[in-house]
């Protein structure tokens, strides 16, 4: 599908580029700006010049990031970055490391503070006319969220100060000379009271962009680009999953091609409880598409019988995908004298960000985080071309995009489900002890505990995990040696991070009831209590 310059040029003039130097909070940084209608994308901070370059940004971010701008070999900026922008008169706010940066770049120095700055934190403004801030110097107090080691100690000349923490560290810099300027803290995230609004004035008032990015016009574009990608005599078949995003995906490219598109929903044996019939309804009587449900179960159990380790899994997983799909292909191929050229997937910005980590992560661009999360695990001699009509949308995004295209609402509030399916929710060998089926049921009666509260809409994602364990019970009067069910729920705006979900101890005592009285094996029930960071959303 296009790529991210591609994407960009329809925007040219109001796009705003964030450099990744590794923060928790930069994808995050991402998703706000998109939320004041401004087109931003996202790119590790060692990209080539050129890539960065090519999309012709109006505004660059510099995130910040764990790094110390001492450490030898720690990532910056390409040489000559401060004359490209200053030349193309693009304004540059750094973000924590992005201010220190900026800084020790243009002749400051940075030294380690002797009071580090964490957590929420009181800044004041020291200047009631300065560009950074605008009308937002005042009130000259506000609370923000700190998160640095470092500090600046002397800045390059023509910069000013124009806030400090009420330790007196450098907390916001300016130098609106050459259109550069520096936060220490971090205004994407929620602690930091003002944050949305100083980013909104940094882009409008600064960086001169205008907010008019619509998801009917990313619909659009999307609809037209897969006209001009499949050609009028192509075919496609499309990978669904049974969840939001192939089914959205789906939708725009059958909205694009009509019946030269052919769906195919691949039950793997890694289901949810009931999935291919519930599935299989939806498709059928609410989204009107043309599915044909391809029973895999025995061919993908086979596949990973004595398998444990979880990037074998997925890989695993992601080839035998391919190979369903190459088989229905063929099949579609003596039906309809020509073989089907695409494969359409749902693919979201945030798989495409974790597949190219930051600069010091200790891995390459072609590392894969996630494999077969949609950019992983594809075999090279894969014969199909990827259709990716989402591939530049967060998942909230893609909701909204559903809602454009009328999918039932009750559809695109499902959780979402991870491509390898419960293969990441059965720690170790998922064919031993009756693992899926077990699984299945437990993460049923969780669910349905959940909807009967009327707590499903308020959680991003709950799920069960079956654990590897077994531990000592009494059920019955008897003493048992059972495995254990964890139960994971989160909140989030965009999966990027996380919080876990707080429900009420007596709501967990009634779940933990239910599941050991009714699924035979289990005997104890625990709760993650972990965020992301540090944890991932799924346990493999």
């Amino acid at each position: 599908m296009a790529s991210v310059e591609g994407a960009a040029k329809k925007h040219e003039g109001n796009v705003v580029l964030v450099l990744d130097f590794g923060s928790q909070y930069t994808h995050l940084i991402t998703r706000r700006i998109r939320g004041l209608s401004i087109v931003s994308f996202c790119l590790p901070a060692n990209a080539s010049f050129e890539s960065i370059k090519a999309l012709k940004p109006s505004v660059i971010i510099l995130s910040g990031g764990p790094h110390s701008v001492h450490e030898e070999g720690a990532p910056t900026v390409p040489e000559g970055f401060f004359d490209y922008t200053q030349e193309n008169k693009i304004a540059v706010l750094g973000i924590c490391y992005g201010l220190q940066l900026i800084v020790k770049v243009l002749g400051g120095e940075v030294k380690q503070a002797a009071s580090q700055e964490y957590g929420r934190m009181r800044i004041k403004t020291t200047e009631k006319t300065s560009r950074l801030f605008g009308d937002l110097a005042e009130p000259s107090e506000q609370v923000v969220w700190m998160s640095h080691g470092d500090e600046a100690v002397k800045l390059p000349e023509g910069f000013n100060v124009v806030a400090r923490s009420n330790q007196g560290n450098i907390a916001a810099i300016e130098n609106t000379s050459i259109s550069v300027y520096g936060l220490q803290y971090h205004p994407e995230v929620t602690h930091s009271e003002l944050g949305i609004e100083m980013l909104r004035h940094f882009l409008l008032e600064v960086g001169g962009i205008t907010a008019d990015w619509k998801l009917q016009d990313v619909l659009t574009e999307q609809i037209e680009l897969v006209r001009s990608l499949v050609g009028p005599d192509d075919y496609a078949v499309c990978a669904l999953s049974g969840g939001v995003d192939s089914t959205v995906a789906a939708t725009i490219v059958h909205r694009a091609i009509g019946d030269r598109l052919f769906c195919c929903f691949v039950d793997n044996g890694l289901m949810r409880y009931k999935e291919q019939e519930r599935v299989m309804e939806t498709f059928n009587k609410d989204l009107h598409l043309p599915v044909t449900c391809v029973d895999s179960t025995e061919q993908f159990l086979g596949k990973l019988k004595g398998v444990s380790d979880p990037e074998r899994k997925r890989k695993i997983i992601g080839a035998e995908f391919i190979a369903v799909f190459d088989e229905f292909s063929t099949k579609l191929e003596k039906e309809l004298g020509q073989r089907p050229a695409f494969l359409v997937q749902g693919t979201l910005y945030p798989d495409v960000i974790e597949s190219c980590p930051p600069p010091g992560s200790g891995k390459s661009h072609s590392h894969t985080i996630k494999s077969h999360h949609n950019v992983g695990g594809l075999p090279a001699e894969m014969k199909l071309k990827l259709v990716e009509p989402l591939k530049w949308l967060f998942k909230d995004e893609v909701r909204k995009l559903g809602e454009l295209l009328e999918v039932p609402s009750h559809f695109l509030k499902r959780h979402p489900f991870p491509g390898p399916g419960l293969a990441v929710r059965v720690m170790g060998d998922v064919t031993q002890d009756n693992a899926l089926d077990t699984l299945r049921l437990a993460d049923e009666i969780f669910i349905n505990c959940i909807k009967e509260a009327g707590l499903y809409d308020e959680i991003w994602q709950a799920f069960a995990v079956y654990l590897p364990v077994k531990t000592v019970g009494v059920q019955g009067d008897k003493r048992t040696h059972s495995h254990a069910i964890a139960l994971r729920a989160i909140t989030s705006q965009d999966g990027m991070t996380a919080d876990w979900y707080h429900f009420e101890s007596k709501f967990l005592a009634e779940v933990s009831s239910k599941i050991c009285n009714t699924v035979r094996g289990i005997n104890r029930i625990v709760y993650d209590i972990t965020s992301k960071p540090p944890a991932t959303v799924e346990w493999e």
